[in-house]
């Protein structure tokens, strides 16, 4: 390509829409990366108690949490909500998706999912070692999981798993709102997950955020490796 067409206005545009871009992306990992840093000394210095427990009982009918709030038929609905974001329906999700990139001959995209989810896995159940936080203790009877609290799992891997292929997805298609539906559904998942964590009384509020900003980070992050691998030519080449 020649300097003349490289400095052409449409070219010249689409680069710089590209640069921006890059710099929004990378804004985002920092900040989401902070936000977890700054709940995560806020949780180990015990300074979200108030805010935990008022969002928390939020949930719950007043003066008695063990019942929680709106209609007989909700609970049984937030159930199923949740486990989209549990081991087995992403380890289904993620195999499925997988084994799909691969019978289409998409072999880079296919290691770019499966190295997204795995990596996200270990670093969360290091930081649930880390940091083993309780399980909130304010409903009665209440059958808890065994590990820790502090982050979310379930927020983080669905934010990991969801945010990517919904990533990926835009690649593929060249419908701009059919992208935009592919990216908001991903977020729609993963906010309706991290929700019901709380509304079933397993998490606390602080660790669904967490959760949600270091799961964002990392599915940006891999986003842009994917990117930058693409350019090089390690993964499939850009649609169109």
């Amino acid at each position: 390509m020649t300097l003349a067409e490289r400095l052409r206005p449409s070219r010249l545009a689409a680069l710089v829409r590209k640069e921006l871009l890059l710099i929004v992306a990378l804004a985002s990992i920092a900040g989401g990366v902070l936000l977890f840093l700054r709940l995560a000394d806020l949780v180990v210095e015990e300074e979200t108690d108030a805010f935990d427990r008022a969002v928390f009982l939020a949930f719950r009918v007043a003066g008695n949490p063990a019942e929680t709030i709106g209609p007989a038929w909700l609970p049984a609905i937030v159930r199923d909500i949740t486990a989209l974001g549990g081991v087995a329906a992403l380890t289904l999700i993620v195999l499925f998706t997988a084994t799909y990139l691969l019978i289409v001959g998409k072999r880079g995209a296919a290691a770019l999912v499966l190295v997204s989810v795995i990596s996200g896995t270990a670093l969360s159940q290091a930081l649930k070692w880390w940091f083993d936080r309780a399980r909130p203790d304010l409903v009665p009877g209440i059958v808890l999981p065994s590990d820790a609290s502090f982050p979310s799992g379930h927020a983080m891997l669905s934010a990991i798993a969801y945010l990517t292929l919904g990533a990926l997805l835009t690649r593929v298609e060249p419908n701009p709102r059919a992208r935009v539906f592919f990216i908001a559904t991903a977020v729609a998942m993963t906010v309706m997950i991290g929700i019901s964590r709380v509304y079933l009384g397993v998490h606390w509020p602080t660790d669904v955020l967490a959760g949600w900003a270091l799961g964002g980070a990392w599915a940006l992050l891999c986003w842009i490796a994917a990117l930058w691998l693409q350019r090089r030519g390690a993964v499939e080449g850009p649609r169109g």
